[in-house]
């Protein structure tokens, strides 16, 4: 696409619509940050924000009289309208100033009206704090356009004050920097350190969406990098729960990892390196990040290494880790299901490496010793979590320095193949449907003794052989019961 692309999609032609209206009401109007940032850096924004110098009623009147569809004020404290042209919403916000107290990310007093440059020094980063003109020119009150030339993150002013206003900014300086391939500024990055004490404040919903932004970011491992080496890690955040607030630590187990030694003759990285780069290496998926961050976390700790003949050993630090990965996902708030499928891959992520490396060792019996986990539901989902296995293991290899992961690719391909043929549930069973009816009232009993058999191997997953073994099995057991 172009570099004006932007311009032929509907919602920059629904903001420009926008414009030109309170324009024409006689109020000036922007569009500003993100949306503006993206387009200098030649990206397609999927979102507009706007600011105004009309106070929120004025733009409800405005945008309602010309036949936009609009809401009520989105907090009336902020002044925020929510505008909908055709399929597209937009925020249009009164220009404002804001006063910060005790509150660790919220404004304890907002004044209008303001100025645009009251309403951009209020903002964040330089790079978020350009406005463009209805006619296309940028508007740059605070550096942004250098900052983006220089590829850098730098604060609106002060970095200590901006981060004592809102100490959420500090967890979106760690996630630009992953989502833009940025660096940040050495003075921004000094506002930090005096600040940290500030997202005990923060609410834990709040942290860990900006923490899988930063998971699913392009440059993820800058992101990362950034929340471990500045501590913002180790920090506690709170969740409220019927009232009752507590201290939620964010991910202070990962520490351990920077400049953690490694064996060297399967690592060039230290534990904390290999991390990224295996994190790095997996698709931006919230199971395979989370898996690939957590994969190593029991390296290092008491128990786990050891020395043996010299070399660095970490023995059953897949099991440790396993555990440190439950309980960090689980007091981070993820549903059940999301926690066990990825503590299963940091747990088996071992055995896999494992069983690439030794031929003789029965891939049919692991999957099979699976299917009783209780872990899945039907095959889909144990092929899911193979191929996530797989996708595992070669980021993991590649991150240890090897050229040739083919050998893990072939065996995990294997492994994916195997797994669509091993029905997990009854459901999964190839059975003509009048079946059930014909073995009843045996039905149960009958079906989980063709479902074991066929996971043995015993028997094909076929109509036919179903349908043979099952009436077999009808019989045995009719026979059985007749003589009790």
């Amino acid at each position: 696409m172009g570099i004006e692309a932007y311009k032929e999609t509907s919602i920059y032609k629904g903001a420009l619509r926008i414009l030109r209206t309170l324009q024409a009401a006689h109020y000036e109007a922007y569009i500003v940050g993100g949306a503006v940032r993206d387009i200098q850096m030649g990206r397609i924004p999927h979102d507009y924000d706007i600011v105004t110098s009309a106070m929120p009623e004025v733009v409800i009147d405005v945008l309602r009289t010309e036949g936009f569809i609009t809401t009520n004020v989105v907090g009336a404290s902020f002044g925020v309208v929510v505008v909908t042209v055709g399929d597209d919403t937009y925020e249009v916000a009164t220009y404002r100033s804001e006063q910060y107290g005790e509150d660790s990310h919220r404004p304890v007093a907002v004044q209008f009206p303001s100025t645009f440059l009251e309403d951009v020094q209020r903002r964040d980063f330089t790079i978020n704090g350009l406005a463009l003109t209805e006619s296309g020119e940028v508007r740059d009150e605070v550096g942004g356009l250098r900052d983006i030339v220089a590829r850098r993150l730098c604060t609106i002013g002060s970095s200590k004050e901006r981060f004592q206003e809102d100490a959420l900014r500090m967890f979106r300086l760690c996630r630009f920097a992953g989502q833009l391939g940025f660096s940040i500024d050495p003075a921004t990055w000094a506002g930090i350190e005096p600040n940290l004490y500030r997202v005990e404040g923060l609410s834990l919903e709040r942290v860990r969406i900006e923490i899988e932004k930063m998971l699913l970011s392009e440059y993820v491992d800058l992101s990362l990098d950034a929340l471990v080496r500045s501590h913002l890690n180790e920090q506690c955040c709170q969740q409220t729960i019927e009232g009752q607030s507590r201290r939620i630590p964010i991910l202070p187990e990962l520490t351990h990892l920077v400049d953690l030694p490694q064996a060297p003759e399967h690592h060039i990285h230290d534990g904390w390196r290999h991390t990224l780069a295996v994190v790095k290496g997996v698709p931006p998926n919230l199971v395979l990040r989370w898996a690939a961050l957590l994969h190593d976390v029991g390296k290092g700790m008491e128990g786990v290494r050891g020395f043996h003949n010299g070399r660095i050993t970490d023995r059953n630090h897949d099991r440790v880790g396993a555990t440190m990965a439950r309980n960090i996902l689980t007091r981070l708030g993820y549903a059940k299901e999301f926690v066990n499928l990825v503590v299963w891959l940091v747990e088996r992520h071992m055995r896999f490496h494992f069983y690439v490396s030794n031929g003789s060792a029965d891939l049919h019996k692991w999957l099979q010793k699976e299917c009783h986990e209780n872990l899945f539901r039907e095959t889909k989902d144990l092929v899911e979590a193979v191929d996530y296995l797989k996708t595992l293991g070669v980021a993991d290899v590649l991150g240890g320095g090897t050229k040739d992961a083919e050998p893990t690719v072939q065996y995990g391909t294997r492994m994916m193949d195997m797994a669509k043929q091993m029905p997990v549930h009854t459901k999964d069973l190839c059975y003509d449907r009048t079946l059930p009816n014909l073995v009843a009232p045996y039905t149960k009993e009958v079906m989980q003794t063709l479902l074991q058999r066929v996971q043995a191997g015993d028997i094909p997953n076929t109509p036919e052989a179903l349908h043979k073994a099952g009436m077999a099995k009808y019989e045995r057991v009719k026979k059985k019961e007749y003589h009790a």
